[in-house]
């Protein structure tokens, strides 16, 4: 009995607790007491829990351990085993980008749909997001695109006098002579007085101030001295000068002539050569360079990896082939860094993989990186061109969140989206905010303001107050803000003033870019003033200036709604030229010109005509002939078009469609009583119910006799 005391698992000897009851043994315990033990109650048995020394529950729970430890343990090599089947199918996968997201959702702790992080409100108010000015700090102006260390600079002020000199042989280099023959022809020679210090010095200096031939003709000098001084940081700087004055084939000149000796192998140097040729749109150039780098056995660092990355995207790659680059430059042992991990999110942000972007972004933090407010700049941008300014916003509250300072170009994001919104009231009180925190507004800053009220009518004095602003403050407009301006006054139906505006920029050297001729051409169509409307055309082209798609429908519907249709289409031949296909928006404006000017029977060659073109009517283009047949009362063929709309399931928006419907159902009444009183006729005169009809009267049935 007492062993199956011992045994059974409903008492409490498996819970005894040592360090709360007195030890028990059976030596303390009368034998002459021993037959109550065997016999008594069982709460008497309780006394047996409080004992040390169980005999056979040490046994049990090793046996339990055993069994529980080989239980994970199997559990562990099936979860490998799992993990291995997984990852082989996902090598197995040949889109890089699919790869990656598969990769992290499988064994990513975090759900990646989850990091968008941007929980918005839907169809919030967009005036909310105004910040806490005081929880802020200055930070200086920042550019969109990265910059990248090339080691291409250096530091000045160590040259004195002799520095100085050179400066202004430069500044002022004789005609027909070279900066270098100056030097050579000068009575104190500067050969031995000069070291490779002061050169890369005086090389920095003179690319700041643009004197890049002087630079070129100077690097000679450098090399023809006894001992030379050009040294590869000297390759560098020249390669950062060359590359923002955009001389790429002089850039490979000096690189094709790179010394071989293993001094010039320099990393730096390939980089520098790359980062230059990106600058001046020579992407392929760049890659030779990256090839001739592989071929000599330098090993990539970072930022090879996010010149590539970069030149990758200007030249058109998709975001897929920067990703599979950047798989490359990992396997060969490049590290990713802040560089590489901005140009991967702004070659996603290009191709609106804004989502992906974030899940990358999140994906680096993960790894140590963090962002910057470039990187939040990059996707504010995306999401504001998108329309998206909710979740603009959102990054823009994250961004403080985490102690980033905006910039200058983060207001001007916000102010962009919000100007494209025409809400000006916001953008006065995002340009306030800047100025509170010490961040001087600049070109970009005004030319937003100035585009907010420009693109609502009657706020043309609005758009030039702030344009006079600008220039009170000494920031200097640039193309971008005459064209805003030219557009104010073209919504206003202020031509004059559009084109004293134009004149005012081309007396000030600012050269007119496309968008601004475009917007002059718009204010005189507005006006009707189909002369200065052909003269700004010339002088557009005259200026070599190649029109886009907007500039060719503006340019047909100016001159065709004003009777021009040969002009209108000498416009479509020009166009036709550089490529400029006509549109179906084209030849609705044209069917739109030819019906106000009654030339409706035009309608239907303009209908083969885009069938020619592959063009298929749209429900404007049905909507206009219906309605210009219905103006000269041709009821069969308004009929007739409406059908075909019908028939293609062109139909317009509801209301548009109401009215015409309700024009088509007054005239189908008119045209169904006419058909129905002939049909009568018809029925009487085969049952002989009709009256006979009368015989024609002769001309002389006056004289008739009754």
């Amino acid at each position: 009995m007492a062993l199956n005391l011992f045994l059974s698992p409903s008492l409490p000897f498996f819970t005894s607790n040592p360090k709360s009851n007195p030890p028990f043994s059976f030596s303390s315990f009368p034998y002459s007491n021993l037959h109550l033990f065997q016999s008594h109650h069982f709460h008497q048995v309780s006394l047996l829990s409080q004992s040390q020394n169980p005999i056979f529950l040490p046994y049990l729970q090793e046996q339990e351990q055993e069994e529980e430890k080989q239980l994970k343990l199997n559990l562990i090599e099936e979860e490998k085993l799992l993990k291995k089947k997984k990852l082989e199918e996902i090598e197995s996968l040949e889109d890089p980008i699919e790869r990656f997201f598969k990769a992290r959702a499988e064994f990513d702790s975090e759900d990646p749909h989850n990091e968008g992080r941007i929980n918005l409100q839907k169809n919030r108010r967009s005036a909310w997001h105004l910040a806490d000015i005081k929880s802020m700090d200055t930070i200086e102006e920042f550019d969109d695109e990265l910059t990248l260390d090339s080691g291409g600079t250096s530091d000045a002020g160590s040259g004195g006098g002799i520095v100085e000199e050179i400066l202004e042989l430069a500044r002022n280099v004789p005609e027909n002579m070279t900066l270098g023959e100056v030097l050579g022809s000068s009575a104190s020679s500067y050969g031995g007085k000069i070291g490779e210090t002061e050169c890369i010095e005086i090389l920095s200096l003179m690319g700041k101030e643009g004197l890049v031939i002087s630079c070129l003709y100077f690097f000679e000098w450098m090399g023809v001295q006894e001992v030379s001084l050009v040294s590869p940081k000297a390759y560098n700087v020249m390669f950062g000068i060359l590359g923002l004055a955009r001389k790429g084939e002089k850039l490979m000149i000096l690189f094709r002539n790179l010394p071989s000796t293993k001094e010039f192998k320099d990393l730096r140097v390939y980089n520098s050569a790359m980062s230059g040729l990106s600058c001046c749109g020579r992407y392929d150039d760049a890659w030779k360079v990256f090839e001739e780098m592989e071929m000599a056995s330098i090993q990539p660092d970072h930022v090879t990896c996010s010149i590539l990355i970069t030149v990758m995207r200007r030249s058109g790659r998709s975001a897929k082939d920067a990703w599979e680059f950047f798989e490359k430059m990992n396997r060969k042992g490049v590290k990713c860094s802040l560089e590489v991990l901005g140009a991967i999110i702004k070659s996603f942000c290009n191709e609106g993989l804004k989502k992906e972007a974030l899940i990358i972004q999140s994906d680096m933090e993960k790894r140590g990186i963090s962002s910057n407010a470039i990187i939040y700049n990059t996707l504010m941008n995306a999401y504001a061109k998108s329309n998206q300014i909710e979740e603009a916003e959102g990054l823009y509250t994250e961004m403080k969140d985490r102690g980033i300072q905006p910039t200058s170009a983060t207001y001007n994001i916000l102010m962009d989206a919000y100007s494209r919104r025409m809400q000006p009231d916001i953008v006065e009180d995002l340009l306030l905010e800047m100025q509170n925190l010490g961040l001087e507004p600049n070109v970009k800053s005004y030319t937003c303001l100035i585009s907010a009220y420009g693109r609502q009518k009657k706020m043309s004095d609005k758009a030039a107050d702030a344009f006079l602003r600008m220039k009170k403050v000494r920031i200097q407009p640039s193309s971008h803000s005459y064209t805003a301006l030219i557009h104010a006054y073209s919504v206003d139906g202020w031509h004059e003033k559009a084109y004293a505006a134009f004149e005012n920029m081309k007396r000030e050297a600012i050269k007119p870019s496309i968008e601004t001729y475009t917007a002059l051409l718009d204010a005189f169509r507005r006006a009707g003033d189909t002369e200065t409307l052909m003269k700004v055309w010339y002088l557009m082209r005259s200026d070599k200036v190649e029109g886009t798609r907007v500039t060719f429908n503006i340019l047909v519907d100016g001159f065709a709604k004003q009777g021009l249709y040969a002009q209108a289409r000498d416009v479509v031949s020009e166009f036709g030229k550089i490529g400029h296909q006509p549109t179906v928006m084209t030849y609705n404006m044209l069917m739109n010109a030819y019906a106000r000017g009654g030339q409706h029977s035009k309608l239907p060659q303009l209908l083969k005509e885009m069938a020619a073109l592959n063009l298929q009517p749209d429900s404007v283009t049905y909507s206009t002939m219906v309605y210009a047949y219905v103006r000269v009362r041709d009821f069969r063929r308004a009929f007739y078009y409406h059908k075909q709309m019908v028939q293609s399931k062109q139909v317009p928006d509801p209301r548009s469609y109401q009215k015409l419907r309700s024009i088509l159902d007054v005239k189908a009444a008119t045209k169904n009583k006419k058909d129905r009183s002939a049909i009568l006729g018809i029925v009487n005169s085969k049952m002989g119910l009709q009256k006979p009809r009368k015989s024609k009267k002769d001309e002389f049935w006056k004289n008739k006799k009754r």
